[in-house]
């Protein structure tokens, strides 16, 4: 492999790991935690793998009991390291032969090997200046616990894994199940040897590769290379040490074992998510949350308030002098909601509106779980339930939220239009007008009544001057009354308008900010997720 391929195959590597742990930040608190910690953990080997000597190839033998691997680690390493004796009839811990000494001192010390022999070159194996480890391994089927758990650990740690089976037990579904169809995303670092075909006839030895490549075939690893091999009499010995050459002089083999780890990793977290986008959030599905949470907070009732009150105001300002102050006995409608008041403070003060009662709350939650539903819709199932959580959260807090909206929210009801005071000001000449006429017709009558001389009154058509007065004042004040409860009514209506405006606006702020913006936050989650999840499984 090139120097340039090698740089390429490390940057991309490095650009699936870091996607990997974006991937596994993001799911924080939405996947189970173990299915996180196995992502950190492959994360974290990775990451001291690729600090420690990049110029040795690790390569681990694994068997079963009685599969003849440590013979066959004899006869790949030309050596006698492994030795079977009543002494040491299994292998206990791991054992390393070593080709290029150095560097591969904190490779070992990270696997924690402690037994390690320099061995010289081997040829079809090991030149001078090859940087390879072979690892003979404890059984996996040991009946001693820490032994299965050193072989186990194993696995996840070498660069490549040599499978040695037996024709006895090749097919062991314990074998399968728990350590080949596992790692079944490993299979460009995996090599499956049949050792003791020495036992086996020409025609039979045919028949256990056929069917053992048939097994492998179902457990996913229909591209791994399979060999028969004796270590007893050398036959295909020459075969192993040769595949495993390949890999060591093509220097990509931890690059291609981590790489496999990633997918793998990033498999399981896929299966543990789920597949799916969410639908996302539109103009017209907030529109109806902002409509729905604007009634179940009584915004209908401020802005009938509204309403009710101004052309309360409008005919206390511009209504007859002589009758406007019996309004002052009718309460305001804002006031009675603590609402419209110029002394108080938004942030502090809260509205007298009747507490959300249980139709209230049942609208509210029908609405944000709507809301919720159709956001979400295809959303992946833990990410759904995650999404509605942060709805949830944001439901609880807004009943105190709406109602701190509408109070902090400009009503305009101490705004005084300048037609009030037009009117205003003519109802006060109509009255002086008709107090005049009074006025001068009580003094032709005090006159008339000391027998003094009474003028004559100028007239009109016939008509005297004060009685004009009286009546043309009074008669207008009526007509200034009526009109002002007209142009009033309409005016209320505008008012009325305005504030419902802007009393939706700052519900759908609450709106916004309670439940659109989390849910928002999770979804633009998700796809992040995703996105960084489909670099990581990228090859």
């Amino acid at each position: 492999m090139s120097r340039h391929s090698q740089v390429r195959e490390s940057s991309q590597l490095q650009r699936r790991l870091e996607s990997l742990n974006t991937a596994r930040e993001l799911a924080e608190g939405v996947l189970p935690d173990a299915d996180l910690q196995s992502v950190y953990d492959v994360l974290e080997r990775a990451t001291s793998r690729r600090s420690l000597s990049a110029g040795h190839t690790v390569v681990g033998f694994f068997g079963a009991t009685g599969s003849g691997k440590s013979s066959l680690f004899n006869a790949v390493s030309g050596s006698g390291l492994a030795t079977a004796t009543a002494r040491r009839p299994t292998t206990s811990s791991p054992l390393a032969g070593i080709w290029g000494e150095d560097g591969s001192g904190p490779l070992l010390d990270w696997l924690d090997v402690k037994e390690r022999h320099t061995l010289p070159p081997v040829p079809g194996l090991a030149e001078e200046g090859t940087g390879l480890v072979l690892l003979d391994l404890p059984d996996f089927d040991s009946t001693r616990m820490e032994n299965r758990e050193i072989a186990q650990r194993m696995v996840g740690m070498v660069d490549v894994l040599v499978w040695v089976l037996d024709p006895q037990k090749y097919a062991d579904a314990a074998v399968h199940n728990d350590f080949l169809r596992p790692m079944a995303s490993h299979g460009a670092v995996t090599l499956v040897v049949l050792n003791q075909v020495d036992k086996l006839s020409a025609a039979d030895a045919s028949a256990v590769m056929e069917s053992l490549e048939g097994i492998l075939q179902r457990d996913g690893l229909g591209k791994v290379r399979v060999l028969g091999a004796s270590a007893l009499t050398g036959d295909g010995v020459p075969a192993v040490r040769g595949a495993i050459r390949n890999v060591v002089v093509q220097r990509e083999a931890t690059t291609q074992r981590l790489a496999a780890d990633v997918a793998k990793a990033a498999a399981e977290l896929a299966l543990a998510s789920g597949e799916g986008e969410a639908r996302g959030i539109n103009g017209r599905a907030k529109s109806r949350l902002a409509s729905e949470l604007a009634t179940a907070a009584n915004v209908p009732v401020v802005v009938d308030a509204v309403q009710r009150s101004f052309k309360r105001e409008s005919a206390r300002r511009t209504g007859w002098p002589v009758t406007r102050w019996l309004l002052r006995f009718r309460p305001d409608p804002l006031r009675r909601l603590n609402l419209g008041r110029a002394d108080t403070k938004p942030e502090l003060s809260r509205t007298s509106l009747p507490p959300a009662g249980a139709p209230e709350r049942a609208r509210t939650d029908a609405a944000v779980r709507d809301f919720v539903d159709e956001a979400s819709t295809g959303a992946p199932g833990p990410w759904r339930a995650a999404i509605r959580s942060v709805a949830r959260d944001g439901r609880e807090q807004l009943p105190d939220a709406l109602d701190q909206a509408i109070a902090g929210t400009d009503l305009k009801a101490m705004k005084r239009p300048l037609w009030w005071v037009l009117f205003n000001t003519l109802q006060w000449l109509a009255l002086l007008l008709a107090v005049g006429g009074l006025g001068w017709l009580g003094v032709l009558a005090a006159l008339g009544y000391f027998q003094m001389p009474v003028p004559e009154v100028p007239r009109t058509e016939g008509w005297p001057w004060p009685t004009l007065m009286v009546a043309g004042g009074v008669l207008l004040g009526i007509v200034l009354a009526v009109a002002g409860r007209i142009v009033g009514g309409w005016a209320a209506r505008a008012r009325a308008s305005g504030a419902a405006k802007r009393l939706k606006s700052a519900v759908a702020r609450v709106a916004e900010h309670r439940i659109v913006e989390p849910v928002d936050v999770e979804i633009t989650r998700l796809k992040a997720f995703n996105a960084a999840l489909k670099t990581a499984r990228s090859a």
